[in-house]
């Protein structure tokens, strides 16, 4: 007989049994053994009970109702783990669950183990593994996952307010139509847009006539409400999320119209401008009741000639000087190629 086949000494198997046992408890795991033909706990994990505040008896009592202290949230979990393993569907038996300690506190542990001997004729009879307690790293891993959500929500409240910044950088404060920033932005991108594709792209440029008689006459209050108001006129005339209604000046407004020709425009215009002739004054009955407002209106449209945003904007201030010069309450249109 050699080395390899002499037998293990009752001796020896002991001295081997207190090593392990040392090396476990070194590590923190409690070693435990089910027998799965009989269904007997053969070795209790009685370690993690003492540590959960349970006597010697208690421990003894729960080995054979586990589930009693296992957290509801985790049974079916730990249960589906267990059965995974004796199905053949893992190599291994691994679980992570809360456990309730004497004191009521939950307290997390983790479950390793696999079937011994599972390949031989008379194996597959024991379940053997460790438990250990898992308590601080969930703890830590919960409160990372608390600090990521919470990092999630500033960002997104952080998102939602440089959103809000961003409508406050572009928007008229009385009005709530955009302002001259956006207005130049879109009139510039229109048209690039406009020069590469070799499509139409027209400019309206209104202005409040005798608006100082408003303010004078009826108070800036009025006034207010006249800009506001044809403000309102105007959104209603424009292609949503197409055209760009901009307040760019006191009582000036501007109107940048893609793929609009000069006729178009123009025809645009004069329906503006009876609508804000025609419009009645926002306020308290009898408070602006005899309050009428008019504007004049200049018309341009893209020339091949006109080599930026601001070139065509220069035009459409010449047509509206054309329009306030003919007696207010008018349209005028500056044409193609004019210098």
């Amino acid at each position: 007989m050699n080395a390899v086949d002499k037998p293990i000494s009752n001796h020896e198997t002991e001295v081997i049994r207190e090593r392990l046992e040392l090396a476990l408890e070194a590590a923190g795991l409690d070693l435990w053994e089910n027998d799965l033909i009989s269904g007997v706990v053969t070795k209790k994990a009685s370690k993690v009970f003492a540590e959960l505040g349970y006597s010697e008896a208690e421990g003894a009592a729960l080995v054979e109702d586990i589930f009693r202290i296992v957290h509801p949230d985790d049974v079916d979990l730990l249960k589906t783990a267990v059965a995974d393993h004796l199905s053949g569907k893992t190599a291994q038996y691994r679980s992570e669950f809360r456990v309730k300690a004497k004191n009521g506190t939950w307290i997390w542990y983790g479950n390793y183990g696999r079937i011994m001997d599972a390949g031989k004729p008379d194996g597959g009879r024991r379940l053997i593994g460790v438990t250990f307690n898992i308590h601080e790293r969930k703890c830590r891993e919960q409160e990372i996952e608390l600090m990521n959500r919470q990092l999630q929500d500033q960002n997104q409240l952080l998102e939602r307010a440089n959103e809000q910044l961003l409508t406050l950088a572009i928007t008229d404060s009385l009005t709530g139509i955009y302002n001259r920033r956006k207005f130049i932005e879109a009139g510039e991108s229109e048209f690039h847009r406009a020069h590469r594709q070799q499509t139409g792209l027209s400019l309206l440029m209104l202005d409040v006539d005798n608006f100082k008689e408003v303010n004078d006459t009826w108070g800036h209050a009025a006034g207010d409400a006249a800009l506001r108001a044809i403000a309102a006129v105007c959104r209603l005339s424009v292609r949503h999320q197409v055209d760009t209604l901009a307040r760019i000046g006191g009582e000036e407004f501007g109107i940048v119209l893609p793929q609009v020709n000069l006729d178009e425009a123009f025809n645009m215009a004069e329906r503006l401008r009876r609508s804000v002739a025609e419009m009645p004054m926002p306020g308290e009955p009898g408070e602006f009741d005899q309050l009428r407002c008019s504007v004049s209106i200049g018309v341009v449209s893209m020339s091949e000639q006109w080599q930026s945003f601001e070139h065509m904007l220069q035009h459409a201030d010449k047509a509206l000087y054309l329009a306030k010069q003919s007696g207010r309450n008018t349209v005028r249109a500056v044409q193609q190629g004019s210098p």
